[in-house]
């Protein structure tokens, strides 16, 4: 446990400097100072700052994703509910993302940074579990398709992309239009039933 206490008191100091400046201006001194910690100890448990960094990203969305990947090994729910409960997560962590106030206040160099670092471990972490559910729908035969890890990859980028709302700047509407083409491409190549898609919503 006091490892666990260590590893987020570094997180922790982290978070606390980039309220008070930019990500690149951060040293893992400062880091360690603010965890009241010895510099050295610091690399136990991260061996670099853009570790740190990662793992901070990792903790602040941590959340929505798990309860998502877990989703995958519930078989008692069909798998296109599934499918739409995954891309509902991915709004809901995307939505977190983007009201973090901090966000406002960042150079543009630190926010592409933030942004990439989060696209990066939201795509990662929930593309093997909306495989495994594709997959399974296939097995059970709810779902036609011959490559599960490739339309989980695709389809994940497109809304992480959109809704992130950084890469490709659109309005709700816009959007709105893209997640509404995505379903319906995704529903009819698939052989969804059509509108088992309809949980994904910006608003």
């Amino acid at each position: 446990m006091a490892d666990k206490n260590k590893a987020d008191a570094i997180l922790d100091a982290l978070q606390l400097l980039m309220n008070e400046k930019d990500i690149y201006n951060i040293s893992v001194s400062e880091i360690a100072d603010k965890a009241g910690i010895g510099k050295g100890s610091i690399y136990y448990y991260f061996p670099s700052k853009n570790a740190i960094l990662d793992a901070l990203i990792k903790r602040s969305y941590e959340n929505a994703i798990q309860t998502a990947k877990s989703l995958s090994v519930n078989e008692n729910v069909s798998s296109y509910t599934r499918m739409a409960m995954i891309f509902q997560a991915c709004r809901s962590s995307s939505a977190q993302f983007l009201n973090n106030p901090k966000l406002a206040d960042e150079t543009t160099a630190e926010l592409s940074l933030l942004h990439n670092k989060y696209l990066n471990y939201l795509i990662s972490e929930l593309k093997p579990a909306l495989s495994e559910i594709i997959t399974q729908g296939i097995s059970c035969d709810e779902i036609k398709f011959d490559y599960p890890d490739a339309l989980a990859e695709i389809v994940l980028i497109v809304i992480a992309v959109k809704l992130d709302n950084f890469i490709i700047p659109s309005t709700n509407e816009e959007i709105e239009q893209t997640l509404k083409g995505l379903i319906s491409l995704l529903e009819k190549g698939t052989g969804l039933p059509l509108g088992t898609l309809e949980y994904l919503s910006i608003k």
